[in-house]
């Protein structure tokens, strides 16, 4: 992507959240508006846009060339962890000191079933990953995870803030998201705005695999949020720990592993909507 900010009025993106995700740092950093053309396994960056198809890029970008406004400024993500990331980075991802890697990510980062499910998704083929890769993938991940001890501990977004403990049981899966939906359209997290400044935060503990398959399905309609065993909040800052290292991925990538911070960084990127 040599383009520079001279050079170009809008950058265009072709491809799923994957591909959105390993080129944040360097969107960021150019400063541009863009515009994503869902051509990938998973869309649902260019879905939380309302960007559902090719036709509805191309209508977005009429509109932008018209001069209608619908250019919108949003926060990302962000995950910050302590160990060495050996997963190739875009130029331009923050980096606040040498000692941390530090990722953007635009949708959703998971920690616990999210992040094996991910890692059983991307094993798939890719035109099977576009239909419903993370769904094919649920069964048998759900099936072979067990709920494990994990502290999430939040913290106002200010430096030397403490931080306090906000959950600590065995948790099936920690969603921080950016965007409402992940996985293909699931609504993991219904209030989530891109422009809040904070991460929404759905966490499952302990509850039966099967009663957890059964009720999948909610989780398209975000009515998952009704369920016992299901804790929501928010917060613009918060750490995971875990007893071992768990995977954490975001927006269906490997990015690290636990323990990790996560948090918000405002206004960091502009997109053109439908």
């Amino acid at each position: 992507m040599p383009a520079s900010a001279g050079q170009a009025e809008v950058l265009l993106l072709f491809g799923g959240d994957g591909t959105v995700h390993r080129h944040l740092g360097q969107l960021v950093r150019l400063g541009l508006p863009v515009l994503i053309v869902p051509a990938g396994s998973g869309n649902d960056f260019a879905r939380a846009l309302g960007l559902r198809s090719v036709r509805d890029s191309l209508a977005a970008w009429q509109k932008f060339r018209a001069g209608n406004d619908n250019v919108k400024t949003i926060d990302l993500g962000v995950i910050s962890s302590d160990q060495t990331d050996s997963s190739p980075r875009s130029p331009g991802d923050p980096s606040h000191n040498s000692g941390r890697s530090t990722r953007f990510f635009c949708c959703v980062a998971g920690v616990g079933l999210d992040g094996e499910i991910a890692r059983r998704a991307n094993h798939l083929p890719r035109w099977l990953r576009g239909h419903g890769g993370y769904l094919l993938s649920l069964p048998l991940a759900l099936f072979r995870f067990a709920p494990l001890p994990m502290k999430i501990l939040t913290s106002v977004d200010a430096p030397g803030s403490s931080w306090t403990i906000r959950s600590d049981q065995p948790t099936m899966l920690a969603a921080l998201a950016n965007t409402p939906v992940y996985g293909g359209g699931m609504k993991i997290a219904p209030l989530a705005k891109m422009d809040d400044g904070l991460l929404d935060v759905c966490v499952i503990g302990g509850i039966n695999p099967f009663k957890l398959f059964c009720l999948t399905p909610t989780v398209y309609f975000g009515r998952h949020l009704r369920i016992r065993e299901v804790e929501y909040f928010q917060a613009p800052r918060l750490r995971l720990e875990s007893e071992h290292p768990l995977d954490v991925y975001a927006d269906g990538e490997f990015v690290c592993r636990t323990p990790v911070e996560a948090g918000v960084e405002r206004d960091a990127l502009k997109v053109l909507t439908s």
